[in-house]
């Protein structure tokens, strides 16, 4: 089936979005991946992120297919009134401005569901409701004060997660809140406002190693400097210099790792019995299996794991995603078009939401929007004229 004759899961679904950076326009592009039709409200200047530089210049095509955009300036009564006519005609509102910006404009969930009581509204913010919800929140301010920096790096050396973990995460678990908050709508007949936090994800994704910390009684150390749960589960830098993440997790695993290798002493060994055994002996175990691990190509490893069943994974760079034969082999990406920046007309590879649905990926239907491209289609759909457009273009209600 082709992706145009598909029936996707949320067709005839509106939702309209006031977001930008990365967590709402994540919420977003779930919803808009599963069919939902998303309309992005971007500023008179657009959206900032079709600008950004370095780690963010992928943020806009990476997050916002499958989406429609419309221009409005919210500062200007017009403009704003088109905001509120257009989340009347809409199933979900979602935001992630500062607490109490979308009040000012009259496009916060009290004043919209006043008027549409099967609203669903969904605000993504840096903290749920309390006493930290007046701060200013990063996906890095998170990971600092949640405890997922002090796990990442060395200690003494907080390090933040290499993507944006939180960003992300936020916006699809706002994403499940729309999803629980349509099947309850369609038992009670009525909508609810759900929210999502950086801080609050953050936690959960640390939540592990507070309860390590409950159980054993004893913190959990920084992953670098972590008591492995697993004798061989690590990096090894082998031939030439490559390197290779190997591991085997249970005492099979240990028997056909020393059965390929050719280490059978080490499988004799009495007190490599158990994988607890082996933990506990790490510190003299490990140099020894690096001393015989550099004798191998990173390659020969490979071949040599893959066809035993062990784990393993090459160290990858994100660039060398783009031709990784999986990917490529399942419809892990498809091409976006880069609507802004130097390279603005062509296309790149994007990486797909994570799942199927009926043995298919979710792909691009729509390419990411140019700043307003639908701006007037949108407004006409709304009952304004040519002239009644022209006029809010010349008070810079619309762009």
């Amino acid at each position: 089936m082709t992706e145009a004759a598909r029936k996707l899961p949320l067709e005839g679904l509106r939702v309209v979005e006031f977001t930008h950076m990365v967590m709402g326009p994540t919420c977003g592009m779930v919803l808009a991946d599963m069919g939902a039709e998303v309309i992005k409200v971007e500023p008179i200047e657009g959206d900032r992120t079709r600008h950004l530089l370095g780690s963010g210049a992928g943020f806009f095509p990476m997050f916002n297919r499958n989406k429609k955009s419309i221009q409005l300036n919210l500062q200007n009564p017009e403009g704003a009134e088109m905001a509120r006519r257009l989340c009347a005609t809409a199933d979900v509102v979602a935001e992630n401005f500062k607490p109490g910006s979308m009040a000012k404009y009259g496009l916060d969930y009290a004043s919209l569901s006043a008027a549409n009581s099967k609203l669903i509204y969904a605000s993504l913010k840096g903290f749920l409701p309390g006493p930290y919800d007046h701060r200013t929140a990063l996906d890095e301010v998170v990971q600092m004060m949640g405890g997922l920096a002090y796990m990442t790096g060395r200690p003494g050396d907080p390090l933040r997660a290499g993507t944006s973990v939180n960003d992300i995460m936020g916006g699809m678990f706002g994403a499940i809140g729309v999803l629980g908050a349509l099947i309850q709508r369609g038992i009670t007949g009525r909508g609810q406002e759900i929210q999502s936090a950086l801080f609050e994800n953050n936690v959960f994704l640390v939540g592990q190693h507070m309860l390590q910390y409950a159980i054993t009684g004893k913190a959990a150390e920084p992953m670098p400097n972590r008591i492995s749960a697993w004798a061989v589960y690590d990096v090894f830098t082998v031939k030439n210099g490559e390197q290779i993440f190997l591991a085997a997790v249970s005492d099979a695993q240990w028997a056909v790792f020393c059965d390929v290798l050719g280490f059978a002493d080490l499988k004799a060994d009495a007190r490599y019995s158990s994988n607890n055994a082996r933990v506990s002996l790490r510190a003299e175990l490990m140099p020894d299996l690096r001393r015989r691990l550099a004798a191998f190509t990173a390659a020969e490893l490979t071949a040599i794991f893959e066809k035993a069943g062990l784990p393993f994974a090459p160290i990858v760079k994100p660039e060398e995603l783009f031709d990784d034969p999986h990917l490529r082999a399942t419809g892990g990406l498809a091409d976006v078009r880069l609507s802004d920046g130097p390279r603005a007309g062509q296309t790149a590879p994007a990486a797909l939401l994570p799942f199927t649905m009926g043995g298919q990926r979710l792909g691009v239907r729509q390419q990411p929007p140019t700043q307003g491209e639908n701006t007037d289609e949108l407004l006409q759909s709304l009952g304004l004229s040519a002239a009644e457009i022209a006029h809010l273009r010349s008070i810079q209600a619309v762009a």
